[in-house]
């Protein structure tokens, strides 16, 4: 460590020792920052600052936070880099960056969020109409699709209103995502904040993004194969029989399975707050899920039969499974990766790891802004009122600098899914000691 006009330096490979819990040391724009006593502390929670520990984070740091940020930095200072260096890919981003906030895309939000839940509102007073008053048995059953259309449309402002302020008074904003994703949808925010930061960072890597840790259930990648560690969940993935035989038929079960994933994310929402794990408003969050389910139980006990229920809640599933399909479509074929994610990199890393749906605008409503996904992880804080017109800024910086700008229909982004993970599931298979086969594995294996 040397001293030059009264300014410390260190070079990166040194800021690169700074990178475990209790050391942890990130740097933004060649200036040295000890986090190591806050990082429980961030409002994005741990895991990020763990994911980008001893590296430079100037571009995860822009991406996530308004300019208020910034002075908030200075009580963590410690030192500068000796070495610093930014890529050209990284002076462009930025620069890009800097433009979408001169011209305020940031803070205009549309009226996007109001027609949202109007739409919203429309939906749960026909459901509770067609439930109470109808005894048409289709009646009821269009209501249980609307009742999936909820959830879909609750989810994506949820998403929304956890990225950036859909209402600027912080304290209304915080009540919205209560609203939108605890009482309506039945998922914790607090849980969703956790998962989709860690996410957000670790774009398709293998053993830190959770949106692609899916075992025993799922493989996006034959390298999961070798048991790897998930930092997200702090636990080996392991690769045993179980896991191999589900994983070979994953192709098969994948949409059976999108049916049903909301019960994951309830159980997931409901783990989190009975852990011992430092959750913000913890009890708000565990109100807010007592409030959904006190009106969706109640709503289906309405119903005449339990045939009509059961027929309710299937249907109320299998549509938001259209949303758990569009979560899946944007990352499963893209590229992946094993190990912890690089500062230095992380333009690259999100565009490689991320797939757009084309899609003609009057569909922007169903799929919620993840028709650019690539544009929403360069930029998560921008409205995604804004994401359609920021997409050929985007295709161009990519194609200067040769990066992968992949935007595929709705149907050939399902093939390349479902190709994906035909290709692990085959693989699986391969593997030196086989699955015990049968007529029933051999006629799959022919046909699938």
């Amino acid at each position: 460590m040397g001293e030059t006009q009264n300014k410390i330096y260190i070079t990166t490979e040194e800021l690169s020792s700074h990178n475990k819990t209790g050391d942890l040391w990130i740097s933004i724009q060649g200036k040295v920052y000890n986090v190591s006593d806050w990082v429980h502390q961030h409002p994005g929670g741990d895991l990020p600052l763990r994911s980008l520990a001893g590296q430079d984070a100037t571009n995860a740091f822009l991406a996530y936070h308004p300019g208020t940020a910034w002075a908030h930095l200075d009580k963590f200072f410690v030192c500068y880099l000796s070495d610093y260096k930014t890529s050209d890919v990284s002076n462009d981003y930025r620069k890009l960056v800097s433009e979408l906030t001169k011209l305020g895309l940031f803070e205009r939000h549309g009226f996007g969020f109001f027609l949202s839940l109007l739409t919203i509102s429309v939906l749960l007073l026909i459901i509770v109409l067609g439930v109470l008053w109808s005894t048409s048995v289709w009646v009821h059953m269009i209501c249980g699709g609307f009742m999936g259309i909820v959830w879909t449309q609750s989810g994506w402002l949820g998403h929304d209103s956890g990225h950036y302020k859909i209402i600027k008074n912080r304290r209304m904003n915080r009540y919205m995502q209560l609203l939108t994703g605890n009482c309506l949808s039945g998922v914790s925010i607090a849980w969703w904040k956790r998962n989709h930061n860690a996410h957000h960072i670790a774009c398709n890597s293998l053993e830190f993004d959770p949106d692609v840790q899916h075992m025993p259930v799922f493989a996006v990648s034959s390298q999961l194969f070798n048991s790897l560690t998930s930092y997200y969940y702090e636990r080996e993935m392991k690769f045993g029989s179980v896991t191999r035989f589900l994983v070979s038929y994953q192709h098969l079960t994948f949409y059976p399975v999108m049916c049903l994933a909301r019960i994951n994310l309830f159980a997931q929402s409901v783990l989190l707050l009975v852990s011992k794990r430092k959750v913000p408003n913890r009890a708000q969050e565990l109100f807010g899920l007592l409030v959904f389910w006190t009106w969706y139980p109640l709503v289906v006990s309405c119903l005449p039969n339990w045939g009509e229920r059961v027929m309710f809640v299937v249907l109320s599933f299998a549509i938001t499974g259209i949303q758990h399909i569009q979560f899946c479509l944007n990352h499963f074929s893209s590229s992946v990766y094993v190990g912890q994610p690089n500062g230095c990199n992380w333009f690259e890393k999100q565009t490689e790891g991320t797939l757009d749906i084309t899609c003609a605008s009057w569909m922007d409503w169903f799929h919620g802004g993840l028709q650019f996904q690539i544009e929403h992880h360069l930029f998560p804080r921008l409205p995604r009122c804004h994401l359609r017109k920021i997409s050929p800024l985007v295709k161009s910086l990519c194609k200067k600098h040769g990066l992968p700008y992949t935007s595929v229909s709705f149907w050939e982004a399902n093939v390349l899914t479902f190709g994906t993970l035909r290709t692990a599931a085959l693989q699986a298979r391969d593997l030196a000691n086989p699955v015990p086969k049968n007529l029933l594995w051999e006629a799959v294996n022919t046909h699938g």
